[in-house]
């Protein structure tokens, strides 16, 4: 896939992550599906299959969960030249993501502490926990439907059900559903 970006799209990439970045309550992850839109549906700057991947490898690798945004960006980046361009897309969208979010949470975490008894910040923590679930049950669903909403693809959603299930009720590490995944699809049964 080949995509030509000038200044304003690597803008506009920049901006639409700072505005992600301050809605990413509980993780880069749970902005996910808006990613998605904004990669994938409205501008094509990323096919499915791209997007997926950078998800699912940045997720199995070992490190912080945020590495995601620069696999990404770098696609984005590979997409529209080179090693030089991959290397722009990887800064441009960790910079986005990373900097509102850093300074918000350091000046809020400080300001929660010094007020932590008042009433209005212990609702508000509480308040939270199901937006951050709903956010997550909203990039599974992406990531577990990769586009493919109809019953013809009933395997993949018993798959992502199965994987529910396990993950839920045992102690089964996430590798080994990762792997079973990939051989499955490698397989073309999903």
């Amino acid at each position: 896939m080949t995509i030509a970006m000038s200044f304003p799209d690597w803008l506009a990439l920049f901006l639409h992550y700072t505005m992600l970045s301050l809605l990413a309550v509980g993780g880069a992850i749970t902005t996910a599906p808006d990613m998605h839109r904004y990669l994938v549906q409205e501008q094509h700057w990323l096919s499915e299959a791209q997007f997926s991947a950078s998800v699912a490898i940045a997720q199995a690798a070992p490190g912080p969960n945020v590495l995601f945004v620069a696999l990404l960006g770098w696609n984005v980046g590979l997409n529209a030249g080179n090693t030089a361009t991959a290397l722009l897309g990887l800064a441009v969208c960790m910079l986005g993501t990373l900097l509102p979010s850093t300074a918000l949470t350091y000046y809020a975490t400080r300001w929660s502490h010094e007020n932590r008894d008042l009433r209005g910040v212990r609702a508000f923590k509480q308040g939270m926990a199901p937006i951050v679930v709903a956010l997550l049950v909203a990039t599974g669903w992406i990531l577990a439907t990769g586009g493919h909403t109809g019953l013809e693809h009933w395997p993949l959603w018993l798959l992502a059900f199965v994987s529910m299930l396990l993950v839920w009720r045992t102690k089964i590490h996430l590798l080994w559903l990762l792997g079973a995944g990939a051989i499955l699809g490698w397989f073309g049964l999903v």
